[in-house]
C-alpha cells in the first residue's frame, strides 16, 4: 500500500484466499484492506495517538439517514456527553478532494451537528471548525486534541 501522509503505525494484516485484511481496533474485526480503508486506519491511529481522543468515543463506518437515503460516515468522534465532536470523511489516495467532498460531509453533518470536520485521502488533510450561527464552516490548520 502506498506511504500516506501520517506517522509511521504498526498494522495486523491477515491473508484469506488472496484477500489482504487489515484489523479495525475500533470495529474489532479484519476488514478487507483497500485504499480508502487503508486512509481510514492510518486516520483511527492519527485520533488515538496523536490528538489522543479515546477508542471508547469512535466510531466507524455507520449507517446514517440522510433526506431518505442510506449512507454511511467513515469516522465519527463523540464527546463524553454523546453529542458529536468530530466527523472525519476518508477518500482513497488516488482521489482528489474537491468541493464535491466537502459538499458530502456537510450534508452529513446538518444531521450530526458536529463540531469539526476533517477530510483526508491521506495525503492531504483539511480540518474545518463549524460556524451552526453562519451557516459555514472555516478552515483550520489542525484538529484540537483531546
Amino acid at each position: 500500500m502506498q506511504k500516506l501522509n501520517f506517522p509511521t503505525y504498526s498494522f495486523r494484516f491477515k491473508n484469506n484466499e488472496n484477500k489482504v485484511s487489515i484489523f479495525d481496533s475500533i470495529r474489532k474485526k479484519f476488514v478487507i484492506l483497500q485504499p480508502e480503508e487503508w486512509v481510514r486506519q492510518h486516520c483511527i491511529n492519527f485520533l488515538i495517538n496523536e490528538k489522543n481522543y479515546p477508542i471508547s468515543l469512535i466510531n466507524v463506518e455507520k449507517e446514517i439517514i440522510i433526506n431518505d437515503l442510506k449512507k454511511r460516515y467513515d469516522i465519527v468522534v463523540f464527546k463524553p456527553n454523546g453529542s458529536i465532536y468530530l466527523i472525519v470523511e476518508c477518500k482513497a489516495p488516488k482521489i482528489n478532494i474537491s468541493q464535491s467532498t466537502f459538499d458530502q460531509i456537510a450534508r452529513y453533518n446538518l444531521n450530526l451537528k458536529a463540531d469539526f470536520l476533517m477530510v483526508t485521502n491521506g495525503l492531504n488533510h483539511y480540518y474545518c471548525a463549524m460556524d451552526f450561527k453562519n451557516e459555514c464552516y472555516n478552515f483550520l490548520a489542525d484538529i484540537p486534541s483531546f
